[in-house]
């Protein structure tokens, strides 16, 4: 983890020499990992568990009283935008080390969950001040700043039971449980998300590294390694799983800033290494995400065609070759 601000202190994100002319696209860091990822088709794959986590979503938070509550929980947990990318890379993990999908059907869910408070909470006018997210208004937007809030924090807290009350006991032992819960607590908590929403409002631009791995790789990180741990990986592939997540969670956010600043034909202003480096950097560093992400991959040559979707997921998160919509 990186508690410092200074940039040269990020010993997750390394900055690559500057690229020439020719190799300033964002590019596969190698013909044989390109090789690997195409021959799996990762759209088929991911829009069928993203219907399975719908529908689980759907029953996992009915309306009750009060009725408002739920129908604000459900307007941003249910929205038809959402990729489910945290929910899905955690099954894709747990499965990779021999895990049943329906153990970490439970986890994925409440991954969302908490994924949806903090969009909630980050949308906020006190925080980001966004009016819409996944192509429709803002939770505050139609519920208002206090529901919002109240949906927010319900949620979390949904989560971390859904996990206990839906795991099936025969498939996670309780301690495995506790080791998903407790890693859940950390993502979201003061050393994590929370600590990149404040560094993101209070701090100079030069913090954007701690910006990008609190408030965006944490998720991911989050997700890979929940889904090796509901799985029983070993500590060498938890930690593989842990800077895989994080890396693909930064390269996905990084990447997004480029795509905008080139659409925009701008700059991005803010906290984003777009605004800090502009885009040619913000390019490197995409490329060395991607290999790094890449890399860790490699300690699970062992378990062949189950690592083709994590394997996917990287490029993915550069190529962008489909969407939901």
């Amino acid at each position: 983890m990186v508690f410092a601000t200074a940039i040269s202190s990020c010993p997750h994100l390394h900055f690559p020499k500057r690229l020439s002319a020719t190799q300033k696209k964002i590019r596969c860091c190698s013909t044989i990992s390109s090789s690997i990822s195409t021959t799996f088709d990762l759209k088929t794959y991911w829009s069928t568990l993203r219907e399975e986590i719908n529908q689980k979503l759907d029953e996992a938070i009915p309306v009750q009283y009060p009725n408002q509550i739920y129908e604000s929980m459900r307007y941003s947990v249910l929205a038809k935008g959402a990729k489910r990318a945290p929910p899905v890379m955690c099954v894709a993990a747990c499965e990779l080390l021999g895990g049943n999908r329906l153990a970490a059907f439970p986890t994925a869910c409440a991954l969302e969950m908490v994924h949806a408070a903090s969009l909630i909470h980050d949308d906020l006018p006190c925080m980001d001040d966004d009016p819409s997210r996944r192509g429709q208004p803002s939770n505050h937007t139609v519920f208002g700043m206090d529901m919002a809030i109240l949906a927010g924090d319900a949620l979390f807290p949904l989560g971390f039971r859904h996990i206990v009350s839906h795991t099936p006991t025969n498939l996670v032992p309780q301690t495995q449980l506790l080791h998903v819960i407790t890693e859940i607590a950390r993502a979201v908590g003061s050393t994590g998300m929370a600590a990149g929403q404040f560094v993101d409002l209070e701090g100079p631009p030069n913090t954007v590294e701690f910006i990008h791995e609190k408030k965006y790789g944490e998720m991911g990180e989050c997700s890979a390694v929940c889904g090796g741990l509901l799985a029983g990986g070993n500590d060498d592939e938890i930690q593989r799983l842990r800077r895989y997540g994080r890396a693909v969670g930064i390269l996905y956010q990084v990447v997004d800033d480029v795509l905008e600043a080139k659409m925009k034909g701008e700059e991005k202003t803010g906290k984003s290494y777009v605004a800090v480096y502009g885009v040619d950097r913000a390019v490197e560093v995409a490329e060395e995400l991607r290999v790094e992400a890449k890399r860790e991959l490699e300690g699970f040559e062992k378990y062949g065609d189950k690592v083709l979707p994590l394997y996917s997921f990287v490029d993915y998160a550069v190529d962008r070759g489909f969407s939901f919509a």
